[in-house]
């Protein structure tokens, strides 16, 4: 027994998709309907429902049936023929990679928050036909669904899913779109861009590639039979989806390698090598080896588990430092990534506050729907993450003497939890430790993870030639970092520049701009009476005394506000990362095997 899905562009400027269902019934049973309310990666209830327009179902007759809304996103409906046959439209117009979007230009969906789901057919092989749109005859389609015997590649026509599961993993881009191809290790790799771009089609296969075969390498196999990069291009965007065998991403036009200086690696252009590092890697760490409460998702409701910590700081750690070992970057560039990293989770009082254990648990709320107070309250189990994984990468080449490391277990996760499909939990990750270390490091690891505490990466950095310096932070606005005993004006606030002035988007508990009662979305305009843009703040500060109260004018909402504001010099609240001993270095640096 097959369900039979078919979409349609019906009308593209009004952002509609159609959407029917047709599947074998029983006459006289009741069926249920349901929409999944969050997808896996994304974690927040999102209630795609909410964009069902017009649900109708019919019996063989073409005699409608009723339809009885049982929840927000759950419907039940009694058959009355060996067929029924549901109809819908899906409003889309949500350009990010976890909904779907519909416009004269391009068309995009993830499965999850377009295809119902008949409950009693789950397990059940899907097929889908997705129509071409009228008037659009140079469309394509980018999916890693299973294609059937008579659709060829990028063709509307034809595809098969597993079963519903399967069906909404795979999500499709229609569009006239660019695409091109890399094979790694006999796997084809399949490169899309939703819309217009400049980047070096060339570079980027050679720079991805070299991506692929590391995190391919490390983990034994490729658990694929091809593999999809889709990439929405903007003018400003940033951000990733895993799926089993594709990606969604989104970034600016402009992140590409420019054909015209091939020499040039820009930072917006290591940032995209990284995003697409990340989410291959999920590949294999999450999208196959899961937390058990994982197996099988619940998507109707929130699945709590305390392992994000693992699932998307291990992968943080090795999205940025597979850069430098696919020899992409050098490892001075690494070191100063890795500074950034540390700077964002230590400029903040979050991370004295909440462990990785618990941001995990609360990533439906406090993460995910951050509020105003998120640096000082909270901390990232991406960031903070990436350093326990840092941390557990060195102690296990440190204990095991150079014979184990990360990657080994990285690998014994595959072999027994990945490849057969086990679900972990927290336990996993120490009992492997423990045994490539030879010895119980189980107090020191769950203390990390359990405690509101930093991370001590010093020692373990010293020991493999890197200094771990507390410096300042080199500007008011960014991460970088410096190394100076010279005063150095510090606000405390992060803000984004506007015609007006800068607006407020981040207050660190107790810095000058908190003590001066600056809040996000304040609309800062003056200090010191002279008018403030992003560059002459920065010069202002610089050339006003240490700790002198100044004035300062600034709009909250549409009032006009007061307050003295006194910069002090920045406090070594941030880290740069040096490498002091080459040789030493080589002991971390080394891929073992």
């Amino acid at each position: 027994m097959h369900v039979k899905y078919q979409i349609s562009a019906i009308k593209p400027n009004s952002h509609l998709f159609e959407v029917s269902i047709h599947f074998q019934s029983k006459p006289n049973k009741e069926y249920t309907l349901s929409l999944p309310a969050w997808l896996p990666g994304s974690y927040m209830i999102r209630d795609f429902a909410k964009n069902i327009i017009e649900l109708t179902a019919q019996d063989d007759d073409q005699q409608a049936l009723k339809i009885d809304a049982v929840d927000k996103q759950t419907w039940q409906l009694k058959a009355q023929s060996d067929t029924t046959h549901i109809r819908y439209q899906v409003f889309a117009f949500d350009l990010s990679v976890r909904t779907a979007y519909l416009d004269d230009q391009r068309g995009f969906f993830n499965g999850s928050s377009t295809f119902l789901a008949i409950e009693e057919l789950r397990d059940c092989p899907c097929q889908l036909e997705i129509i071409a749109p009228n008037h659009h005859s140079h469309w394509r389609v980018a999916t890693g669904l299973p294609r059937s015997n008579h659709t060829e590649k990028y063709s509307f026509g034809h595809y098969q899913a597993d079963d519903y599961a399967h069906l909404i993993d795979c999500p499709v881009a229609i569009g006239d779109f660019d695409s091109f191809e890399f094979d790694v290790e006999g796997v084809t790799h399949h490169m899309v861009f939703t819309s217009r771009h400049y980047g070096d089609r060339e570079r980027l296969s050679r720079d991805i590639s070299k991506l692929c075969q590391h995190h391919i390498n490390l983990f034994g196999e490729a658990p694929f039979k091809e593999y999809w990069f889709i990439t929405h291009l903007l003018a400003d965007g940033f951000g990733g989806l895993e799926h089993k065998n594709s990606t969604i991403l989104q970034a600016s036009r402009f992140d590409l390698p420019n054909p015209s200086k091939p020499e040039e690696l820009s930072d917006n252009y290591k940032t995209f090598l990284s995003l697409c590092s990340h989410e291959y890697f999920h590949a294999w760490n999450v999208c196959r080896i899961k937390p058990k409460a994982f197996m099988p998702y619940q998507l109707d409701k929130e699945s709590y588990t305390e392992q994000l910590w693992a699932y998307e700081g291990i992968t943080s750690y090795y999205d940025d430092f597979s850069l430098y070992r696919a020899g992409i970057i050098e490892f001075d560039d690494y070191l100063k990534i890795l500074s950034k990293t540390a700077t964002r989770v230590y400029r903040g009082k979050g991370e004295l506050k909440q462990s990785v254990v618990e941001s995990s648990f609360f990533t439906w709320t406090k993460f995910y729907q951050q509020g105003a107070d998120a640096v000082n309250n909270i901390v990232s189990y991406y960031t903070k993450g990436s350093l326990i994984a840092l941390w557990l990468d060195l102690t296990i080449r440190e204990k095991s003497a150079g014979r184990y490391s990360l990657d080994n277990l990285m690998r014994e996760l595959w072999i027994h939890f990945g490849r057969p499909a086990i679900g972990t939990e927290q336990d996993d990750f120490i009992n492997i430790a423990n045994i490539l270390c030879g010895e119980d490091i189980s107090q020191s690891f769950c203390k990390l993870l359990d405690n509101a505490k930093r991370v001590d990466l010093a020692p373990l950095l010293k020991q493999v030639g890197i200094a771990y310096t507390p410096s300042k932070f080199k500007q008011l606005n960014g991460l970088e970092t410096i190394e100076s005993s010279d005063y150095i004006p510090y606000l405390g606030a992060q803000y984004s520049a506007q015609p007006m002035g800068v607006k407020i988007t981040q207050v660190i508990e107790d810095s000058p701009a908190a003590n001066a009662g600056l809040a996000v979305n304040d609309m800062l305009v003056a200090v010191d009476n002279v008018k403030v843009n992003e560059k002459s703040l920065q010069a202002l500060a610089e050339h006003l005394p240490a700790n002198q109260a100044v004035t300062c004018h600034y709009f909250r909402d549409d009032q006009l506000l007061t307050s003295s504001l006194q910069f002090i010099d920045s406090p070594l609240c941030s880290i740069t990362l040096t490498e002091t001993d080459h040789q030493l270095s080589e002991s971390w640096r080394t891929i073992i095997s």
